[in-house]
């Protein structure tokens, strides 16, 4: 039985207040998790990228800066939804220095 398995089974065991326990556990471990961002150290040096892609959030930032609008990201990356914007705008609202160093440095390159 797999993990995801075992905590179905484990789950339909729980009453409602030990379900919202447990939610509230999954909501603190995730707290720093953004949907539709991943960062994995054997890509792209780890740069928190959108998933299914290796297409890293400064980028579309930084072009974002320079005047390009969403509908030419889009189309410049046919593999992008408008929801993987969506995404990248969150995670720099929350990550500002972070993905300004990475401009900075890459702009240097």
């Amino acid at each position: 039985m797999d993990i995801l398995q075992e905590s179905e089974r484990l789950l339909a065991k729980m009453n409602r207040a030990e379900k919202a326990q447990l939610l509230q556990w999954v909501v603190r471990d995730l707290g720093d998790a953004f949907p539709g961002i991943d960062s994995t150290p054997d890509v792209l040096g780890g740069e928190p990228r959108i998933v299914r892609t290796r297409i890293p959030v400064w980028l579309l930032v930084r072009a974002r800066q320079l005047g390009t609008s969403e509908a030419q990201l889009l189309s410049a990356y046919p593999g992008l939804r408008a929801e993987d914007l969506t995404n990248a705008w969150a995670y720099y609202r929350a990550f500002k220095g972070e993905i300004d160093t990475q401009i900075e440095e890459n702009e240097l390159t």
